[in-house]
């Protein structure tokens, strides 16, 4: 059904609506498996900023909210102890986001843009592939030049920065936006200049299908994370449903090394987004899927929707050929198109993240909306923190949702997003502070903006601050936002992209689609905390 009405929207986008199609989560289907996980008890949302700062501008409907009149009059924006600092807009940007500050002590962001070939117009793109930003004054953020080999024209939510290797790295985000085969993998180099990276491998991967006698396939990527060591890159393959490990212990010559092929999921059986535990030893690979209507309404439908706990610990030790071995599966029903994980300690404590970015009747729209509010059920994607001391069953804890999440909210939000899709309320991405001693966490929400939390007690999630942009008046080429349904002048940007903490400065930076990279800094002495502390692993 979601695919379905995905492929109603190609005309869209170039060719066969490629884009449409890996955001909706490719042409895949999804197994039930027959291990059901216990449907989430009811949790408590976060709570909302208490106080906000002078000269702020709050919301004023529910949490998160961005109402039908405002989107009509053009939404002008609100914050609360989170104000913006810089702001480079350029072509808009896409749906990943990473910084690196190198010895000579330049600060650089990097994004990802919408690939041209998924315009009519290809040509209205002037500057394709990464862009370049030179963010040392936070203030003034400074365009240098893009990244335009094979994997930096679409790493969709694969780009990723190695802060201690000095590396910049890419998967292809999709086959279909860029041509069948040729390079999958790039890798740059930022240590002496982070304002002029340079590019150490730009190259095919290939695998085996299992089959001895089919040829061996080409890797398409979408999503992708790098061990804390930054010795292996893995990629969610949502083309062909696999997780890879590539070995880039020699940045100019990657290699594919192991593979686990999502068939094996007891549950969702499509590949994602991922994190990987600070030894290597562990992937927490998410199981995205979506239940059809009827098992949204059905109280005794399995889920399927979730994450996989992964043993990589013979691809951590290099050992010959190998493997990638299931240890445990969690599913819930509240929530589907699970997009990606983050390992962390809070407390001393493990803990595992868990974001998805469809509700829990799937992506969005009135209709499935509607489905989950029917039975009860959150109808807006959102993170939820596990504990993870048993890696074999873990734990929900708490739940990062907003009013707008609340179903006894319903009738009062689906005005809102009336001819918006796939994507309205919501989470997308999430990072924290440290993942050593984690005391905030930042997530991006469509239509909601930047939200903030405090999550020293995990159980009790509070939002500290929030920052939504305006909406913009031109329609960017990078944006992938501007060529979904619903887009018009004056709505409510998509902030979709992971963010990063800068503790010495009280700065957060991230980029949304039509407004591009922001820097921000927070108000009223609400972060850093006393115990917080700079992170070290990447996340």
């Amino acid at each position: 059904m979601f695919l379905d009405e995905c492929k109603k929207y190609s005309h869209y986008v170039a060719a066969s609506g490629a884009l449409l199609l890996a955001a909706c989560g490719g042409g895949s289907g999804s197994g039930s498996g027959d291990v059901p996980a216990p449907i989430a008890k009811p949790v408590e949302f976060a709570a909302k900023v208490a106080s906000c700062s002078n000269g702020d501008r709050p919301e004023t409907a529910l949490q998160g909210q961005v109402p039908a009149a405002q989107r009509e009059a053009g939404f002008t924006g609100t914050n609360c102890n989170l104000k913006l600092v810089g702001q480079y807009q350029g072509e808009g940007g896409g749906w990943s986001t990473a910084t690196f500050r190198d010895s000579q002590g330049h600060a650089c962001a990097y994004h990802a843009t919408l690939n041209a070939g998924a315009l009519k117009d290809p040509s209205i793109r002037k500057h394709p592939g990464v862009p370049v930003i030179d963010i040392t004054d936070s203030a003034n953020p400074v365009y240098v030049t893009s990244l335009a080999t094979e994997g930096m024209l679409d790493p969709w939510e694969g780009l990723r920065v190695h802060q201690g290797r000095g590396l910049l790295i890419a998967a292809r985000g999709n086959k279909g936006t860029s041509g069948n085969g040729g390079p999958e993998i790039d890798v740059y180099d930022l240590s002496a200049d982070c304002r002029h990276p340079q590019l150490l491998a730009s190259v095919a991967q290939e695998y085996k299908t299992g089959d001895v006698n089919a040829p061996t396939k080409s890797m398409s990527g979408h999503e992708g994370n790098l061990s804390p060591d930054g010795m292996t890159y893995y990629v969610g393959n949502t083309t062909d449903q696999k997780y890879h490990a590539i070995d880039i212990s020699v940045p100019s010559r990657p290699r594919l090394i192991a593979t686990f092929d999502m068939k094996n999921s007891p549950i969702g059986q499509q590949a994602h987004g991922l994190s990987v535990s600070p030894d290597g030893n562990r992937v927490y690979g998410v199981a995205l899927a979506r239940l059809t209507p009827a098992e949204v309404a059905d109280p005794n439908a399995k889920p399927k929707n979730g994450f996989l706990v992964l043993d990589t610990s013979e691809v951590q030790a290099r050992k010959p050929n190998p493997e990638i071995r299931l240890i445990s599966s969690t599913a819930y029903k509240d929530g589907s198109t699970a997009q990606h994980t983050i390992e962390t300690k809070i407390g001393g404590k493990p803990y595992l993240v868990v974001v998805d970015e469809g509700g829990s009747g799937g992506l969005s729209s009135p209709e499935t909306v509607q489905n989950a509010c029917n039975s009860g059920l959150a109808p807006f994607p959102m993170a939820r923190i596990y504990d993870l001391v048993d890696e074999k069953n873990p734990k929900l804890v708490s739940k990062l949702g907003l009013e707008t999440h609340d179903v006894k909210n319903c009738d009062s939000v689906i005005p809102d997003i009336t001819g918006i899709f796939p994507f309205s309320y919501g989470s997308h991405y999430c990072s924290v502070d440290s993942r050593e001693n984690a005391t905030a966490m930042a997530c991006s929400y469509f239509n909601s903006g930047i939200r903030v939390f405090d999550i020293r007690d995990p159980a009790h999630p509070k939002e500290i601050a929030y920052f939504n942009p305006p909406g913009v008046m031109e329609a960017l080429p990078g944006s992938p936002n501007a060529i979904f349904p619903g887009w018009k002048p004056g709505r409510p940007d998509w902030c979709t992209s992971r963010l990063d903490f800068d503790k010495a400065n009280g700065m957060l930076t991230t980029m949304c689609q039509d407004n591009g990279l922001l820097t921000m800094k927070f108000e009223n002495g609400v972060w850093p905390f006393p115990e917080s502390v700079a992170s070290t692993l990447q996340n």
